[in-house]
C-alpha cells in the first residue's frame, strides 16, 4: 500500500521529460551512428535501451527506498566510490586517452559518473549535521575536503569535464547550507586568482583546447576540428532540420563522436532551433520541479540533495551544450539522458530517483 502511494505522489512531470529525453536519444544514437555497420549501429541502440531498463528499474528502487535511509549510509557510499575511482586509475587500461571504465564484458563502467551521486549524498550528509556552527571556518573546511578527493581523482583519469562540474554543484549546495558568504566569498575569489596556476597544472592537450575555444582557426584540421564542424551541424539545422537520418555533418562523417558528445549537434543539425528548444524545455521542467522539491522538503538533508541532483543536471546540460555551440571550451561531459553511455543514464536516473523519493515523502512522513 504504501508503494503504491509513494508513485501517486512523485513528480510526473519530471518522469514523462525523462522518458521522453531517454527516447530522444535512443532516436538521434541511431542517426548518430546511421553510416556504421548496421550491426554495428543497432548495437549501440540496444545497449542504451538496456542500460535505460536498468537504470529505471533501480530508480524505481530509490523511489521506493526512504532517502533518509542514505544519510545514514551516505559516507560509506562515498567512501565506496573513492576506492573505485583508485582501483580504475591502478588497473584500468586507457581508453580514448583516459583511465575512466572497467570493463564488463561488452559493457563499460564509469565509476565517476555514480561519484558525482555518491558526493552529492556526503555533502548532503555533513552539511546537514546539527553540531557544528555554520559560521565556522571548520564546517566549510570539512565540505571543501570531501569534494577535493573525487576531483583529484579525476583530474588524474584525466577527465576535466567530470571534474568541473563538481564546482557548481560544491557552490550551490553551500549556499543552501548557508556558510558563511565571506568565507565561501573568498574561496571562490582564490580559484579564480589561481588560475594561472591551473593554467600550468592542464596537460597540453587541455590548454590547447582552451586555445582553440578562442579561436577554432589555430588549428582546423587536428585540435579546432570538432568545435568548427559542431558549429556547422548546429548552424545548417536551420529553424526545422535537415530531417531525422539526413543531417549532411552527421552522415557525411565530418561530425566527430556524434553519438556521444556532440549528439546534441545531430539533434541540431537534423530537428533543427525548434528541437532544440524542445530539448531545453524539456530540461528546464525537471530543473524547475527539481528546485520544488528541495524548496517543499521537510527536512535540511533532503533539500540539499534535491538541490545538488537538479544542478548537477542543469551543469551537465549547459556545459555539454555550450561546448557544442563555441561558447565553452571543449571537454567530454554527455548530455544527461540523450548521449550514448550506460554510467552517464544509469547514474542519472538513479539521481531522479532519489529527487522522487523525496518529493513523495513531502506526503507520507
Amino acid at each position: 500500500m504504501i508503494g503504491i502511494a509513494l508513485f501517486r505522489h512523485i513528480n510526473w512531470s519530471i518522469v514523462a521529460c525523462a522518458l521522453a529525453l531517454v527516447l530522444l536519444g535512443l532516436m538521434f544514437i541511431y542517426s548518430g551512428s546511421y553510416q556504421l555497420t548496421p550491426d554495428a549501429r543497432t548495437s549501440y541502440v540496444l545497449r542504451q535501451i538496456a542500460w535505460a531498463v536498468i537504470g529505471i528499474v533501480v530508480a524505481a528502487f530509490f523511489v521506493m527506498l526512504d532517502y533518509r535511509k542514505l544519510a545514514t549510509l551516505a559516507f560509506f557510499i562515498y567512501a565506496f566510490f573513492i576506492a573505485l575511482l583508485i582501483v580504475v586509475l591502478l588497473t584500468s587500461d586507457p581508453r580514448r586517452g583516459a583511465q575512466s571504465w572497467f570493463s564488463i564484458g561488452a559493457f563499460a563502467i564509469q565509476p565517476s559518473e555514480f561519484a558525482k551521486v555518491a558526493l552529492i549524498l556526503a555533502l548532503a550528509r555533513y552539511l546537514s549535521r546539527g553540531d557544528v556552527s555554520r559560521g565556522s571556518p571548520s564546517y566549510l573546511a570539512g565540505a571543501l575536503l570531501l569534494a577535493i578527493f573525487p576531483v583529484l581523482l579525476i583530474l588524474k583519469q584525466p577527465d576535466l569535464g567530470s571534474a568541473i562540474v563538481f564546482i557548481p554543484v560544491l557552490i550551490a549546495m553551500l549556499v543552501v547550507a548557508r556558510v558563511n558568504w565571506l568565507y565561501l566569498f573568498s574561496i571562490i575569489i582564490a580559484g579564480v586568482l589561481s588560475m594561472p596556476l591551473g593554467w600550468l597544472l592542464l596537460k597540453p592537450y587541455q590548454q590547447t583546447r582552451i586555445r582553440v575555444f578562442l579561436n577554432p582557426q589555430l588549428d582546423p584540421l587536428k585540435s579546432g576540428y570538432s568545435a568548427i564542424q559542431s558549429l556547422i551541424a548546429v548552424g545548417s539545422g536551420g529553424l526545422w532540420g535537415q530531417g531525422w537520418l539526413h543531417g549532411s555533418q552527421t552522415h557525411l562523417r565530418f561530425l566527430p563522436e556524434r553519438h556521444t558528445d556532440f549528439i546534441f549537434c545531430v539533434l541540431g543539425e537534423e530537428a533543427g532551433f525548434l528541437g532544440c528548444l524542445l530539448v531545453l524545455i524539456l530540461y528546464a521542467i525537471i530543473a524547475f520541479n527539481g528546485l520544488r522539491i528541495a524548496e517543499q522538503s521537510r527536512d535540511e538533508f533532503g533539500r540539499l540533495v534535491a538541490v545538488g541532483v537538479t544542478v548537477l543536471l542543469a551543469s551537465h546540460v549547459a556545459i555539454n551544450i555550450g561546448m557544442t555551440i563555441g561558447l565553452l571550451p571543449i571537454t567530454g561531459l554527455p548530455l544527461p539522458l540523450v548521449s550514448y553511455g550506460g554510467s552517464s543514464l544509469v547514474s542519472m536516473l538513479i539521481s531522479l530517483g532519489i529527487l522522487q523519493s523525496i518529493c513523495a515523502r513531502r506526503y507520507i512522513f
